[in-house]
């Protein structure tokens, strides 16, 4: 066990005000978080007592039979559109799904991400954002059906494809996504929270769930069927026996004989490559289904793509992807649009894929637009949009709602910003509880710091020649700093030295220093980018992973210091606003250094004169470097104009008020040569540069 220890009480007293003040926009992590239910001593319990049903409800049934899918004794198909209620503030859920029903869609379906929902070990939280039974309930309300895609891995794009962080500090190490009994054992403990929340949402019950898949496209990945078999035990023993519960997978072969379950009670479904004949996968899925339980379905009919930090905008021909989905409901088979809308991944949970290794590391953009015919803010005013909703309307049985028109925009103009803390003020005004020390260094989750930074210090002796630091193996990105920390002269300055990355491992050349006490103070922060959410290399700790080596020796002696950033299902715990002061701005002025890169906050505000005012808007980044952004304590994600394509973040309407809205970001490489952030109407993904080394990730 790592031992926790007091650290930098010098300088404690004279920031503690200053520190107060920054965090209302940034906040101490406090989960919003309820009890853990008792936990059941075996797969196999018995489904909750029914509760007495009328006979209108007795009618109601979702089942397949003749190879279609039924809804009470008429025959039903099915489309639907992925949309995901942890990427829409709980504020513009009803806008987004009445854009989804105008477009002619009957069915919606959603991941549960396990992540948002246990961010630490037996605490949950279903409200905010996370409030999934309030999202099923809206859908009813509208008369959408509801897909649910319980996981227990989700992949889409999320951090660790929806596994909590937390599974990976588990000692022994669980696998994951394997019949593992350690890991099996927690999976039965989030199910028997989540679902019997869902049990009374199902159809037959009253609700709008039809269906509920288990785990996602496993046969990508694994061939172990004991623990699909496990995941169906458990599902059918909180929801009963006559739920369809279905698998997804790839319509090949060999995905489809590795991610299916050989039961007759559980559906097989398939996606494909938009374009694809549709035809020969349909009839490879039969193969997968038993006799007359084989409707055709592709669950992932793709409307677009995903994209990576330094890659182009992902864009797909809105009359190729229509034609593509009408030769599938010509012929009365179902689609799943994913997505129908993407929305944004708020906070630090936006997730990341991998190439040939693990090094080929891959992070997606904040936005989640995905190129849906629902843009990023909810515009429907598109061509993708107007081409699917003639196809739709074609096929679709369902009475189409008058299309809304696009929620209104405001550029408020420009913000100037003023730099209010410094990096190392932020380690000095760390609890010293949540600091550990240790031989080596440890990972993000090994510390109990899940996302987002940590500064890992440790000191060394300098020579006259300099140095040479090298990690082999550091998630993600690591920026180097060194300090003369006890030496009156720059107590407190950190001196930028370089940057090594994941990707692109180069070692670092330390300067030599003249430190009055001969010793030089080592500072490494490591920022966690997103962990890879999809293939063999999933189980991705982040922080600094191996030794350090110094001059090709081990360097030994670390102290871990977290930087106390609040994550989408947490709160901050102050409540009052932050002034930025001009006594402030002087105290912390940048060093004269033109080399100088320390990271730091940097706040500013803007103002809204009334409610009528209030419109959506997105802050462009233009000019910054690279960070994080907080609009009135909200985190908005992650923004890296330099290596684009994400110029702008979305910042929904809901988010601002009447009166002074602040804006908190942590600028990690070099701020806005007049610290200027704008406010504007529009989305952009125009930045970056073509010759970006990220886009080999």
């Amino acid at each position: 066990m790592m031992v926790k220890i007091s650290w930098l009480s010098r300088g404690r007293h004279r920031l503690a005000f200053v520190f107060l003040l920054v965090l209302v926009a940034v906040g101490i992590c406090v989960p919003v978080l309820a009890l853990l239910p008792s936990l059941s001593s075996h797969h196999q319990s018995l489904p909750p007592p029914a509760l007495p049903r009328d006979e209108k409800m007795m009618s109601r049934r979702f089942y397949i039979k003749d190879d279609k899918f039924w809804k009470d004794e008429s025959p039903f198909q099915i489309i639907g559109g992925d949309l995901h209620y942890f990427r829409v503030l709980p504020e513009y859920w009803e806008d987004r799904l009445l854009r989804a029903k105008a477009l002619g869609l009957n069915t919606i379906q959603t991941y549960v991400p396990w992540n948002l929902h246990e961010p630490k070990p037996g605490k949950f939280a279903f409200e905010g954002i996370a409030d999934v039974v309030s999202f099923i309930k809206l859908c009813q309300k509208l008369d959408l059906l509801v897909m649910l895609r319980a996981g227990p891995y989700i992949c889409g794009e999320w951090d660790l494809g929806g596994f909590p962080a937390w599974l990976l500090s588990v000692k022994p190490p669980l696998k994951l996504r394997t019949a593992d009994p350690a890991y099996l054992k927690l999976v039965e403990r989030w199910w028997s929270v989540l679902l019997p929340k869902v049990s009374p949402l199902l159809y037959r019950n009253g609700g709008p769930v039809i269906m509920v898949q288990i785990e996602n496209e496993y046969g990508s990945y694994g061939n172990d069927k004991v623990y699909l078999r496990n995941l169906v035990t458990m599902a059918t023993g909180h929801l009963g026996n006559d739920i369809i519960l279905y698998t997804t997978d790839g319509g090949t072969r060999a995905t489809l004989e590795k991610g299916t379950v050989p039961l007759y009670d559980v559906y097989s479904a398939v996606d494909f490559s938009t374009g694809d004949d549709p035809w020969p996968i349909f009839d490879l899925q039969k193969k997968f289904n038993a006799p007359g339980r084989s409707p055709p379905l592709s669950s992932e009919f793709y409307t677009g793509w995903l994209t990576h930090w330094g890659e182009k905008i992902a864009n797909t021909d809105a009359e190729f992807t229509a034609a593509s989905l009408e030769k599938i409901l010509s012929r009365n088979c179902s689609a799943v649009l994913y997505m129908v809308h993407g929305g944004t991944n708020f906070g630090f949970y936006s997730g990341a894929n991998t190439g040939s290794d693990e090094f080929d590391y891959k992070p997606d953009l904040t936005s989640y637009d995905y190129d849906a015919p629902i843009k990023e803010s909810g515009d429907i005013d598109n061509p993708k949009f107007k081409a699917f909703q003639r196809v739709i309307k074609k096929y679709s049985a369902a009475p189409h709602s008058l299309t809304p028109s696009n929620n209104k925009r405001k550029a408020y103009g420009p913000i100037k910003m003023q730099r209010t803390m410094s990096l190392f003020d932020l380690m000095s005004m760390t609890d010293p509880v949540d600091v550990i020390t240790s031989t080596n260094p440890i990972s993000m989750e090994s510390a109990g710091h899940m996302f987002g930074f940590l500064v890992y210090e440790s000191s060394y002796i300098s020579k006259k020649s300099g140095n040479i630091l090298r990690i082999p193996k550091v998630h993600d990105r690591a920026q180097v700093f060194v300090s003369c920390l006890f030496q009156d002269v720059d107590g407190g300055v950190l001196r930028y030295i370089g940057t090594t990355e994941r990707w692109n491992n180069q070692p670092v050349s330390v300067p030599t220093t003249e430190c009055t006490f001969n010793t030089t103070s080592l500072f490494i922060l490591v920022e966690n980018m997103g962990r890879v959410n999809y293939g063999p290399y999933i189980f991705d700790e982040k922080g600094i992973l191996s030794p350090v080596y110094l001059d090709g020796e081990i360097l030994h002696g670390w102290k871990m210091i977290p930087i106390p950033f609040h994550n989408l299902n947490q709160i901050p715990n102050f409540s009052f606003e932050m002034q930025p002061t001009e006594k402030r701005s002087v105290q912390f002025e940048l060093t004269k250094d033109v080399h100088q890169k320390e990271p730091a906050l940097f706040t500013g505000a803007f103002s809204i004169n009334s409610v009528e005012e209030i419109k959506d808007t997105y802050l462009s980044f233009n000019g910054w470097g690279k960070g994080v952004a907080f609009v009135n304590k909200f985190n908005i994600g992650r923004y890296w104009p330099s290596v684009g394509p994400q110029c702008n973040l979305y910042v929904p309407a809901p988010l601002l008020k009447p009166g002074r809205n602040y804006v908190v970001i942590f600028e990690l490489e070099s701020p806005h040569v007049d610290l200027l952030l704008r406010a504007v109407d529009r989305e952009d993904f125009t930045c970056g540069s073509n010759d970006s080394k990220v886009n080999q990730l």
